[in-house]
């Protein structure tokens, strides 16, 4: 959550920044704040989006060569300008602007107030710049002296950019749990929560780790831990075009997203599955695969939508594997006792390999004796770090705050895994291996015809765009596929939506049916066909307006469902890959025809970094 950008070198930083910044609004949107250092700093800051700082700042000709920005999801304080970042000490010696939580800031912030130290805001970003102002102030330190200090005092996670206006030819910055990058250039640098706002300018990337501090000038980088140890920093390649941040003709990252599935799905298999299909190679899980393969047990962890990803693996797990899987929501699995003995593997799910409860339930799962694997689509991110080995789902940035190209790509990396151990396992032949592995080549192309039905969804947009409520149902492989398009619709367009088994709509669900309640099945052919005829005729007695999902040329269901979006036939383990695609447009278009913003929902932000 949260967005911070800066830089330091020789070109004018406010157009830099505000650029960024508007790279990573999707981390959050409710207030923005930039500093900029030139003889003197200037703090601009308000209440609202990225376009209304830049209208702010517009107002000046101030301008320098040093500044930092932020982009806000709020934690501690409204979203207003007194609490936007960047953040003040009390005798202004500090600047701050803070990705994360500080825990124990209500403790420090008691002891500074019995200091005779007054508050402006209700941030905890404050208690920190203040408590670092006091050491610095109170200790005679030097501003690295004082932030590391405070740094060893403070409970929580951050990412942080700190200017001290008594020395102004320097930025310094601090990780632990909250993602910061450094981009290397020649005589500049660049910080920023992701690589995003960077690529334009250099594609020489440092990622720091937990407890590292940065100490950044224009042409000098040291980085050192919080316990003062001196780190030998590893200069990283990135592999990301400035076209993959851009909208290129769409009109939203979202539908950009949804229509780069082919390509995402195509470029996570590409140099795993072999050239004749006969099998896949994972370099990732080369050395922990035998151990995958004896486990009596697979625990997968996620949140939001990689929760769904991983719902859907269990089922291709346990058809292709035999192994038992449970799947856990990574910020419950944390907070109880759960069993984990050694042998278990984990697997954790994350788009941005930086979700904060998924990476405590890693460590707790590490801590018990389990092996860690992860699924991730950021290179360089925090997950890769913490486990003993997994796959990367080159989906691309991601962009749009809802995950459409995620979960496709990590539910390939998911069947891809299971289809190595089951057949290492000899549960899967030779024969039915290749067969799972070809139709895994097909996907992209289907997914293409897939796509095919936006017009068709555009105008189901328009007949639904003002409901309130909606059911989504399914059986088998296609239930998490229906809890994944409940969460598209309620997340972009605010209307309330379930997603169900459909056996389980005679439990409860069917006393909401009426002709006002639209019903999503996902019904497309495979071993429960029949009973999901049986749950659609259920449906219409009822007078509910029954939308279905079914494979192409399918006309028992067109004769029962009111509307009926097509999809192309494929084998059960790869239906969820072709379902989803409709209910990701229909969410999309409702959405867009309710005036919602699509890429920013209200109270969301892209990567969850924060408890």
């Amino acid at each position: 959550m949260c967005g911070i950008v800066g830089y330091i070198g020789s070109k004018e930083a406010r157009e830099i920044i505000l650029n960024g910044l508007k790279r990573l609004e999707y981390r959050g949107y409710d207030s923005a704040g930039i500093a900029l250092v030139n003889g003197e700093t200037r703090i601009f800051k308000c209440a609202g989006r990225v376009m209304d700082l830049e209208a702010l700042v517009s107002k000046s000709d101030f301008n320098g060569t040093i500044g930092m920005g932020h982009t806000r999801w709020a934690t501690h304080g409204e979203p207003n300008e007194v609490n936007a970042h960047p953040q003040v000490s009390y005798k202004g010696n500090f600047i701050v602007v803070h990705n994360g939580i500080i825990e124990n800031y209500s403790r420090i912030k008691k002891h500074l107030e019995s200091r005779g130290i007054i508050f402006s805001s209700q941030t905890d970003t404050e208690v920190l710049a203040n408590l670092i102002e006091h050491l610095y102030l109170e200790g005679d330190l030097t501003a690295e002296q004082a932030i590391t200090l405070a740094l060893n005092r403070v409970e929580g996670a951050y990412g942080l950019v700190i200017i001290c206006t008594q020395e102004p030819d320097k930025l310094f910055a601090a990780r632990k749990g909250s993602p910061l990058v450094i981009g290397v250039g020649e005589g500049e640098n660049f910080i920023a929560s992701d690589a995003t706002p960077i690529v334009e300018f250099t594609q020489r990337v440092i990622y720091l780790n937990d407890d590292d501090i940065a100490i950044i000038k224009k042409d000098e980088l040291i980085i050192k831990t919080i316990r003062n140890e001196k780190v030998q920093p590893e200069v990283k390649e990135l592999d990301l075009k400035i076209g993959e941040i851009d909208k290129e003709g769409f009109a939203h990252f979202m539908l950009k997203e949804i229509f780069e599935q082919p390509r995402a799905i195509h470029d996570t298999f590409r140099g795993r599955v072999l050239p004749d299909f006969s099998g896949v190679r994972l370099g990732g899980l080369h050395n922990v695969l035998d151990s995958v393969s004896e486990a009596e047990r697979i625990i997968i962890i996620a949140c939001g939508t990689s929760w769904h990803a991983g719902l859907l693996g269990e089922y291709i797990f346990e058809e292709y594997t035999r192994i038992p899987v449970e799947v856990e929501y990574a910020s419950e699995f944390r907070y109880r006792n759960p069993v984990i003995r050694k042998g278990d593997i984990v697997i954790a799910i994350s788009q941005s390999g930086e979700t904060a409860d998924t990476l405590a339930a890693i460590k707790l799962a590490r801590s018990k004796g389990a092996k860690v694997l992860g699924i991730c689509n950021v290179v360089g991110s925090s997950i890769p770090r913490e486990t003993d080995g997994g796959v990367y789902t080159h989906a691309g940035p991601e962009i749009g705050v809802a995950s459409t190209k995620a979960f496709t790509s990590q539910v390939t990396v998911l069947a891809m895994m299971a289809f190595v151990i089951g057949h290492k396992k000899g549960i899967l032949s030779d024969a039915a291996y290749k067969e799972l592995i070809t139709e895994l080549g097909s996907i992209p192309g289907k997914i293409e015809k897939a796509l095919e039905v936006n017009e068709q969804a555009l105008e189901l947009a328009k007949i639904f765009q003002n409901t309130r409520n909606a059911l989504y149902l399914g059986r088998g492989y296609l239930f998490p596929v229906a809890l994944e398009g409940a969460l598209k619709l309620k997340e972009i367009s605010y209307i309330h939506a379930e997603g169900y088994p459909a056996a389980e709509m005679k439990h409860g669900p069917i006393a909401l049916i009426d002709e006002d309640m639209p019903v999503v099945v996902v019904a497309t052919k495979d071993d429960t066909y029949e009973k999901i005829i049986s749950n659609i005729q259920e449906i219409k007695a009822r007078k509910g307006n029954v939308i279905a999902i079914v494979t192409e040329g399918d006309e028992i269901i067109r004769k029962m469902a009111d509307y009926v979006l097509e999809v192309p036939e494929t084998l059960p383990a790869f239906t969820g890959l072709l379902a989803v695609i409709p209910l990701q447009l229909l969410s999309y278009h409702i959405a867009v025809l309710r005036g919602c913003n699509v890429d920013m929902p209200r109270n969301l932000a892209k990567s969850v970094t924060v408890e």
